[in-house]
C-alpha cells in the first residue's frame, strides 16, 4: 500500500516482516527521571480511508531505559495531515534519558479499521465472561483449578 509522506527522513522497517516502521526524532532533548515531553519526528502522512497508523513504544527503549509512550498507543487517523509527535515518558526513577535527533523513538503500524455502527438496545447477550473487568480471570496460571 502507499502512503503519501512528507518526512525528512522515512519510517523504516528494519527486518522483513516487522509490522512496526521506526520513527526517528526530528530533535534533541534530555528527560529527566520522571518527565514526559512531546518530540516531533518531521513525519506528516496521508492515510487512505479505511486505515489508522498506530505510534508504539519501542520495546528496547522501554526495556533497558524505561522510555516509553504516554499515550500508546497513539493513534493517527487517516484524516489527519499534520506532524506525527511521539508523546515520550521516562519511567526511569534516577536515571535521565538523552535523545538526538535522529534516534529511533517509536514505530508506526499502519492497519485497516472499520469503522463500527453502534446500535442502541435495552440488554447485551450473555457471554463466558459477563461483566468480569480488571483481574477477573486472575494474574497465576500455575496451581489453578
Amino acid at each position: 500500500m502507499d502512503v503519501p509522506i512528507v518526512a525528512s527522513e522515512t519510517p523504516a522497517y528494519a527486518h522483513a516482516g516487522d509490522a512496526g516502521a521506526d520513527l526517528v526524532a526530528g530533535e534533541s532533548l534530555t528527560l529527566a527521571p520522571g518527565e514526559r515531553a512531546l518530540v516531533g519526528t518531521g513525519v506528516r502522512i496521508a492515510l487512505p480511508e479505511g486505515f489508522a497508523a498506530f505510534v508504539v513504544p519501542r520495546s528496547g527503549l522501554a526495556a533497558k531505559h524505561g522510555i516509553t509512550i504516554v499515550n500508546a498507543p497513539g493513534t493517527v487517523d487517516a484524516g489527519y495531515r499534520g506532524e506525527i509527535k511521539v508523546a515520550l515518558l521516562n519511567t526511569d526513577q534516577r536515571e535521565p534519558y538523552r535523545i538526538d535527533e535522529g534516534d529511533r523513538i517509536a514505530q508506526l503500524i499502519v492497519m485497516p479499521v472499520t469503522r463500527a455502527r453502534f446500535t442502541p438496545v435495552d440488554d447485551l447477550p450473555d457471554s463466558a465472561r459477563g461483566a468480569g473487568g480488571f483481574g477477573s480471570t486472575g494474574y497465576q496460571t500455575r496451581g489453578v483449578a
